[in-house]
Formats: C-alpha cells, structure tokens, sequence
C-alpha cells in the first residue's frame, strides 16, 4: 500500500502556515466525564506536534460515542478530550463548536473541533459535509486507523476534496504493520485466530485459510472445530451448525498444504469459573458434562513449537479464558514463543480487544513487532475487505 504521509510533508517543508485537518481517533472511554484510559489520546499526539512543529495551523477532528446526528448532548462533548490533550501536548487545545463555517487558527496554535459525528450527514458520507470540511483546510491528515473501515464524510468524504490528502503517522503505522503481516508477509505466515463464536470469525477464517501456512484457532472456535473433527466436546461452547463451515475452511487448508494444528489435550471444567475443579483430559476424554476452556500443556508446546517456524505471526484472539488462572496457561504459552520468536526476527502484530488485553496481561508488549489500535478495522483487514479510508489515501497518492 502507497500513501503520501504527513511526515513526508513536513520534511518537504510543506506544511508552513497551512491550515491542516487532522482525523483523529479520540473515542476514549469516559465514565462520568472522566477519561478511563487515554491509550487513543497519546497514540494521536505525534500527528499533532509534526503539523505543530512544521509550522501549520492545526485543526484536530473527531468522533465521541454515538450522538445522534444534529443533537449534541452534553456527555457527547469532546472538552475534556480536548482539555486533557492540551495538557498532553504542552499548549492549550481550545474546543471550537459551531465550526462548519470556518475555524480561526494561527500557524503553531491547534484546536479541538466539536464532536464531528453530531453533523447531519456524516454517518452517510453526504457530498456537501465533506466539501464543508475539505474547504477549511489546505491539508487533510487521516490518522484514525480505528475508523477506517467506515466509510463517513470525516473519514472518506473529505479525502476526496481536500486540496491534499495525507496519512497521519499512527495510520501510516497500521498501514505499513498489517500489509507486512498479511499481504507482504515473509513465509512461513502463522495466524492465530481465538474467540468465543465462529460466526463472528468466520469470513476471517475463510480468508485467511487462502493465506496462511499455519492457522491456529483458539477458544469456542477451536471447540466447533473439534466438533467438525469428529471429537466430543461435552457441555463446550460450540457452534454445531457452523461445522460444515468449519470443513470447508479445512478442505482450503489442505488443498494449499498448509494446517490447522489439533489439540491433543485440553482443560476442562463442570463449571466456567476460576473455582470449579478442572483437570487436563485427552482430547478424546471429554466427559458430557465438562467443559473446554484452554488447551492442554502437550498442546501449548506444540503450538509453541509451531510458532517457533514461523516468520510472520498475526494474532487476533486468546487460546483459552486467560483471565481466569486455572485457564490461562495456554495463552501464556503462546504469548511466550511469539514474543521470543519476535526477538529472534520474525514479524509479529496483534489485534483486537482480547488480544491486547492477553499481550498486556503476560507483559509481552515490547516484544511484539506491532499492536494494531484498529479494532473493527484490524478485523475487516483480516477479513480481507477493503478499508474506505485506507483505499481513498492510496487513491489521492496517485493522483
């Protein structure tokens, strides 16, 4: 993928005394009024100080919840984000509401935007919003990864009138991170792909499966796989309808050569809780009324030893109930080889909100190549689905 990037502007000089847009992700969790993580504040702070440092008048736009369009209640404002941005960036970061009309900002001052997707239109991309937008800047920065795969007039409407387009350094990033992990990706290539049901994975699975010379499925999923593979799972989670589709996902596999390691040994319980008694069974000794919820230790090594043949790894999802003791070993594992396979050299990138919930639980953070912040995004790239936001970057660097 080939887009003009923000950085590359400001080294060119470009960027002096322009009006510049960014998209930012600043949809933070707030209780109360308060921010409970700023993880998507500071991500967004380095698009700021480049346009900032390169001398332009910055304007930072985005999103916050889900007001209904042409209502902004007051738990829907963007101030304390821009409060609180402002104390991270070192310099005041004022709210403009009523900005449509046109925004007053100097070169080397930046200013929040009121939440965008209060504006009528902006959910549907509407042609006049986004010329609205794209006429108050020179330069319009996207580098809002997490609404990517959202085709809305902040996210793609404007990228197509904005006098130039660019990627701020966190989309660049995601851009450059997931197209080295999946469509450049250096073989043997390794996804790991957990969760609770396959019908909320399985067009992943299925892309995937054309991809991959390994692929590694992990909680209730791996259980309507073991069902496809003729395996009783007792009171598991399990998706009996879906396992044809399963097959079909095995025969694809097969048919290119590449896997789908099975278990040969689980951890099961009569109870899903972090208190009922569990044993590591066989695979083929699962009592009707237990339940799988991680793999076994012979099957943690195999996995690790899979691992270790790896060159590129994508990660999206947890072997097992990690945040339960008894259940966790599996993941902590498989945490354990992808970060020691990373520091031998391989490629590796891990998404979605369990995944980065299990890299930051097993302390691996610093030892995985890249933590996509994309959410929705990360999994419809997974999906194989072209990204709006992306496609219209990649689209004006031709131009």
């Amino acid at each position: 993928m080939h887009v003009l990037t923000l950085e590359a502007l400001a080294q060119e000089g470009a960027l002096k005394g322009k009006r510049v847009l960014i998209r930012s992700d600043l949809n933070a969790p707030m209780k109360e009024g308060v921010i409970t993580n700023e993880t998507r504040l500071v991500a967004s702070i380095p698009a700021v100080k480049i346009a900032l440092e390169a001398g332009a008048a910055v304007m930072v736009m985005s999103h916050l919840g889900r007001p209904t369009e042409g209502e902004l209640r007051p738990e829907d404002s963007l101030a304390p984000i821009a409060q609180r941005m402002g104390e991270l960036l070192g310099q005041p970061m004022p709210l403009v509401t009523n900005w449509l009309e046109g925004v007053s900002v100097e070169p080397g001052a930046v200013v929040m935007l009121e939440n965008c997707r209060a504006n009528p239109g902006e959910k549907k991309c509407d042609e006049v919003l986004s010329r609205q937008y794209a006429a108050l800047c020179d330069v319009y920065v996207n580098d809002a990864f997490g609404t990517a795969h959202r085709a809305q007039a902040s996210t793609v409407g404007v990228a197509k009138f904005a006098p130039v387009v660019c990627a701020g350094p966190l989309m660049a990033a995601e851009i450059d991170a997931l197209s080295k992990g999946l469509n450049d990706a250096k073989a043997p290539l390794m996804a790991i792909v957990g969760g609770s049901k396959v019908s909320t994975k399985l067009t992943i699975l299925s892309n995937l499966a054309t991809r991959v010379d390994r692929l590694v499925v992990g909680g209730g999923i791996l259980n309507t796989f073991l069902v496809a593979a003729g395996k009783n799972v007792g009171n598991s989670l399990a998706e009996p309808d879906l396992v044809e589709e399963c097959r079909k996902v095995l025969a694809i596999l097969e048919a290119k050569g590449a896997s789908l390691p099975m278990p040969v040994d689980v951890v099961v319980a009569k109870a899903f809780s972090a208190e009922a008694e569990h044993r590591v069974a066989s695979v083929d000794d699962v009592q009707p009324d237990e339940m799988i919820l991680d793999v076994g230790p012979k099957t943690a090594e195999l996995l690790a030893n899979e691992v270790k043949a790896a060159n590129t790894i994508v990660w999206n999802g947890p072997l097992g109930v990690f945040e339960m003791e008894p259940y966790a070993a599996g993941t902590r594992v498989l945490a354990e080889a992808i970060a020691e396979r990373t520091d031998e050299g391989a490629f590796s990138v891990a998404g979605g909100g369990d995944t980065v919930a299990a890299v930051g639980h097993f302390n691996i953070a610093n030892r995985v190549s890249y933590i996509s912040t994309g959410g929705g995004a990360f999994l419809e790239f997974l999906e194989g689905k072209v990204l709006p936001a992306v496609a219209i970057l990649e689209e004006r660097a031709k131009a």
